[in-house]
């Protein structure tokens, strides 16, 4: 595949949508790709078993598929929903098309090709896939969807020009424009085009030659099949172009092209069974919508396992509870009961969930997991010696099981003794990580109370882990303290240790909040969703509603966590909801004795995180990993590059790119680190280059530059706070590579004047810290 000339430069794609979701993918700069095509009542039969070829060929791809359309039946829009769980239908302008010069304007089939057309008006994405309904798709798609700069499609050779065959078209941003559109309507218009398929001719006229050529194989023309030829083997894309389509009877010498089409013509009983026998990993959207009917009709435990385990791993897990209690689970069937077992743990009906995983440890290749979860359910519960008994036991079947070993290790823990009496404490709610947990969540607690004085032991706090069942007796105690902090980090997130009570982090049921009588306080915490994860919407809404009443203070540590509270929040509360910075970014003036180091060592850190890579990357890791390694090259010849992980997870980064790109790089194993240690190491290098939330602000913190690796909207609201936006860059960005050494390499230039910018940009958030300081002082009389 190669490229004929660079694409045109990129025009603004017009205002941006109101959908949080698109927001967000403009903070995190992750691609929003689409598929569509044209479709009506004619080419329906079609484009029916273009859409099921499509997830039988590619069944780990589930993008939104923009059905353009100039009216079709409520039956016929069934039928396509009922097809891709991602279906956005879209009106054509058929007007517009009217005063296309050339052609028949009667003719159905002219219009027909110039409303695809219309495609080039949608500006909802950054790469569009169209598809002709006369195809099916019998091969993989991956590298169209990696594509990211021009417009794509396979070559025609007419007069001795290779021109575009429009079946199938990559679309960048750069061409979803009204620019582009003005020059279609103007050659529509003009009638200065040859009449080969009239959306084909007007591209040519436009392009004149300028795209991206694509492998024959993604829109191989059933012309060149004539006698009845195999289809070849690596043909991706099979296009049925001419008048006769099969659904109409096709056309002879092509019967044995025509029989891969017959071949997704399924009834969709016979599809979703053909879709659920696919070997391999399936895309959750599409194992949920072919499954739940699938389990419906059937009645099959397996199935109903798998689409729980999908709805689990999405976060839904009222939706895996509810599929697997509409089918009869033997009692020896261990993983349908194990998987029950985390879906009702997770919305808090322990009994229930405790009685499915004492059926699952019967089996021994589920009894670890089983195990496992009955210890956190335990722990959850504050029974440390039942949570130990079943970790143990968990680690007698599989010595190697992680969960269990972790689980063990927090049952078997002894907290420190408390030294104050409880009304000279405070309470703090936070999340405590465990010894080789993640650096940035293993600093947190500290640093908050650090913020509200230098003794952050238990003489003046009373520890609530967030994660442990907020009973009546944690109710007692904490009203015997001075008043309850909670935070910080980004404790409004919903799939890290799930919980039906509050639908985040902290387990507190709404009648043991209500029951609270000191102040609480609410510091520095964040609205943590990924671009593309949804809350339980109600059940935190209500929980967050209430939380906000109580609260005495109300921070939150950036301002899109503060829009997207609000935007949940009833009017009457929103001015409750105030900016708190991380004190994480303000350390150099919270931990006594701080000073800057004489002198830092030659190095730039490099941090990269991987939990929920899906959400983080898209189809755009191997993009990120071969700009990551032209920039880790490019930096390497002036400073040495070091890997910092977080946690264990984030070595990753330093294998793949030893494995792909034959590049060393020393890991530093910061999960192993105290909490002086880790603020030490940020503290004398001269750069950090960050993905993870605290890779950024830690460093930052203790006065090191930093550029972030946007993946997530966090990265770029803090930025937006500090008013320095150049220190981020999307993991998506096409010039990932360039960019990133083009900003290192200015830092490392004039590093005293970036370190001076990053302790004035510090100094505006230690105001906010200390007028929020002086208001929680008179709040707790202190």
């Amino acid at each position: 595949m190669t490229t004929t000339a660079p694409a045109p430069a990129p025009v603004p794609a017009g205002a941006p949508a109101a959908d949080s979701r698109l927001t967000d993918s403009r903070l995190t700069g992750r691609r929003r790709i689409a598929f569509a095509a044209y479709v009506d009542e004619n080419y329906l039969p079609g484009f029916l078993t273009l859409l099921r070829s499509l997830a039988l060929s590619n069944p780990e791809v589930c993008e939104d598929f923009v059905v353009l359309h100039d009216g079709l039946r409520p039956g016929s829009v069934a039928r396509i929903r009922a097809l891709h769980p991602r279906i956005v239908l879209r009106r054509v302008d058929a007007a517009r098309y009217d005063t296309y010069r050339k052609g028949d304007q009667d003719n159905y089939l002219v219009r027909k090709a110039y409303f695809i057309l219309d495609v080039f008006r949608i500006r909802d994405y950054d790469t569009i896939v169209t598809l002709d309904t006369d195809m099916v798709v019998l091969g993989d798609l991956g590298e169209l969807l990696r594509l990211r700069e021009g417009l794509a499609a396979v070559p025609q050779f007419f007069h001795g020009r290779h021109k575009l065959n429009s079946g199938l078209l990559v679309i960048q941003r750069e061409y979803l424009t009204d620019a582009f559109c003005d020059r279609l309507d103007a050659t529509g218009r003009g009638g200065d085009y040859e009449l080969d398929k009239h959306d084909q001719g007007i591209l040519n006229a436009v392009l004149d030659g300028d795209f991206v050529r694509l492998d024959a194989r993604y829109n191989f023309v059933k012309r060149r099949l004539s006698g009845d030829l195999p289809v070849p083997e690596d043909t991706a894309v099979l296009h049925f172009t001419g008048r006769h389509k099969p659904w109409q009877g096709g056309e002879a010498g092509y019967a044995t092209a025509e029989e891969r089409w017959h071949a997704y013509d399924l009834t969709d009983a016979d599809f979703h069974a053909a879709f659920l026998a696919l070997p391999g990993a399936l895309h959750h959207d599409l194992l949920v919508h072919y499954g739940t009917p699938h389990v419906a009709r059937t009645g099959d435990v397996e199935t109903a396992r798998r689409v729980a385990a999908a709805h689990i791993a999405a976060g839904d897990y009222q939706d895996a509870v509810d599929i697997l209690s509409r089918v009869r689970i033997p009692p020896a069937a261990a993983w349908p009961h194990e998987v029950l077992g985390h879906a009702l743990m997770s919305v808090s009906r322990y009994e229930e969930a405790r009685a499915r995983l004492r059926l699952a440890t019967a089996a021994p290749n589920r009894a670890a997991t089983a195990h496992a979860r009955l210890a956190q359910i335990a722990w959850v519960h504050g029974d440390d010696a039942t949570a130990l008994r079943h970790a143990t036991a968990g680690l007698s079947v599989d010595p190697t099981h992680r969960p269990s070993r972790l689980w063990a290790e927090r049952a078997a823990a002894v907290p420190p003794p408390e030294e104050g009496s409880p009304e000279d404490q405070l309470a703090h709610v936070a999340f405590y990580m465990d010894r080789q947990g993640n650096a940035g969540d293993k600093l947190l607690p500290e640093s908050v109370r650090l913020a509200f004085g230098p003794d952050t032991g238990s003489r003046r706090w009373h520890s609530v882990h967030a994660h442990r069942l907020f009973d009546r007796g944690a109710v007692e105690r904490v009203n015997a303290r001075r008043g309850l902090v909670i935070g910080g980090g980004g404790l409004f997130i919903p799939d890290t240790m799930p919980n039906g009570n509050s639908a985040w982090q902290w387990n507190v049921p709404d009648e043991h909040l209500r029951a609270l009588d000191v102040p609480v306080m609410v510091y520095a915490v964040g609205f943590n969703a990924f671009d593309g994860q949804s809350y339980r919407a109600g059940r935190f809404r209500e929980s967050l509603r209430l939380l906000v009443e109580k609260s005495a203070f109300f921070g939150l540590r950036n301002h899109g966590s503060i829009d997207k509270v609000r935007a949940l929040l009833p009017v009457r509360l929103h001015d409750r909801v105030r900016f708190q910075p991380c004190p994480t970014t303000v350390s150099r003036m919270l931990v006594p004795g701080w000073s800057d180091p004489a002198e830092r060592e030659d190095t730039v850190l490099l941090n990269a995180a991987y939990d929920r890579a899906g959400l983080r990357f898209g189809h755009d890791y191997g993009h990120f990993l071969a700009q990551i390694a032209e920039a880790v090259r490019n930096i390497g010849a002036h400073t040495e590059v070091r890997c910092a992980a977080h946690s264990l997870d984030d070595e990753r980064i330093a294998f793949d790119l030893r494995r792909e790109h034959g590049i060393s790089l020393p890991v530093i194993p910061m999960y192993d680190f105290g909490n002086d240690a880790i603020r030490d190491l940020y503290a004398r290098t001269r750069l950090v280059i960050g993905m993870r939330g605290h890779a950024g602000m830690i460093p930052f913190g203790v006065g090191t530059p930093i550029v972030s690796l946007i993946s997530h909207p966090k990265m770029a609201y803090f930025l937006a706070d500090i008013e320095r936006p150049e220190w981020g860059v999307s993991v998506h960005d096409r010039n990932l590579g360039a960019v990133l050494t083009e900003r290192a390499l200015a830092v490392l230039d004039d590093h005293a004047a970036t370190v001076a910018d990053v302790h004035a940009r510090q100094r505006e958030l230690w105001k906010v810290t200390e007028e929020n300081a002086a208001e929680l002082g008179a709040l707790l009389g202190s």
